[in-house]
């Protein structure tokens, strides 16, 4: 698939990449780069493996790099990945995925510019990479606020499974974000002149939304940190109220024990032992113990 940046990306021939009077994007599969890519007169030789990261390399007559981009309904999972080669007269796509040119032909139907240039069409291409991510951390600090009311309600008894999934996909858009940001800021600085000084500002623009997306994946997963500290707490006050109950238990037996010991010793001279009224004073004086102990408790808030 071949564009020339117009008002919107219009589709075009191979030919016209070069006389249509305007800076173009190509859409190719990796044999097709092989295949064409001394139409271009760019002397790089892409790495045509899966991208694992989203980066950019300068080189002495043009900019090359990936995007390696997360599933958003699935972040953990694989990524779409593609390579990309530029220089001023426009930009060149590689994927055998499908996605570039999913992507290329939705910009191409729903974008229109009144200052049509191969920087915009970069802003746009890149602004898509991010457009669901502020919905997606909205949900996700939904459901980090519904794991809270659950730990705080008692529901909640062991570390969630779901707090640890949410916790990995923070932790993979964090290093997504980093990486945008350092594509950002080498597009920004321009080394080798490809782009106008005043479209610089689209990148600008692109790198501090990713900074602010940034922010909030930081913000959830202090979020993240501090829910796991309120479960150990509850957790801990739980055994806390557990051990007060065998403690109050332990202490009004314990005086019980005392006196079972102490009768159970049968020496040949207690007189208590041939007391008729022994048997039920030992039983009131068991009860009486036990009423003390538990008002004794009672009052100071021990149970």
């Amino acid at each position: 698939m071949y564009y020339l940046i117009k008002e919107s990306l219009t589709p075009c021939s191979a030919e016209e990449i070069r006389t249509g009077g305007a800076q173009y994007v190509a859409v190719l599969t990796a044999e097709a780069w092989q295949r064409e890519r001394e139409r271009f007169d760019m002397l790089i030789d892409m790495d045509m493996d899966a991208p694992q990261e989203t980066k950019a390399v300068v080189n002495m007559d043009s900019l090359t790099g990936s995007l390696s981009i997360p599933d958003r309904d699935h972040i953990s999972g694989p990524r779409r990945c593609l390579s990309f080669a530029l220089d001023e007269k426009g930009i060149v796509l590689v994927d055998d995925s499908g996605y570039a040119e999913e992507v290329t032909a939705a910009i191409s139907r729903t974008k229109k510019w009144r200052l049509p240039s191969l920087e915009r069409f970069l802003y746009d291409l890149l602004e898509t990479t991010i457009a669901r991510d502020l919905t997606l951390l909205e949900k996700s600090e939904e459901r980090l606020n519904r794991i809270e009311e659950a730990i705080l309600r008692g529901e909640i008894e062991s570390y969630p499974k779901e707090m640890n999934d949410i916790r990995g996909d923070l932790l993979d858009l964090r290093v997504h974000y980093e990486q945008l940001i350092d594509l950002g800021q080498e597009l920004e600085e321009n080394e080798n002149g490809f782009f106008r000084e005043e479209n610089l500002r689209y990148f600008h623009m692109f790198t501090e939304r990713v900074l602010r997306l940034q922010d909030i994946v930081a913000g959830q997963r202090e979020y993240v940190m501090q829910l796991r500290d309120l479960m150990q707490s509850q957790l801990d006050v739980r055994q806390n109220r557990i051990m007060t109950l065998l403690t109050v238990v332990t202490s009004i037996f314990l005086p019980l024990t005392l006196i079972a010991g102490w009768y159970g010793m049968n020496f040949r001279y207690m007189p208590e032992l041939e007391w008729r009224y022994s048997y039920p004073v030992v039983i009131a004086v068991s009860v009486l113990i036990v009423a003390v102990c538990l008002i004794w408790f009672k009052r100071k808030k021990w149970m």
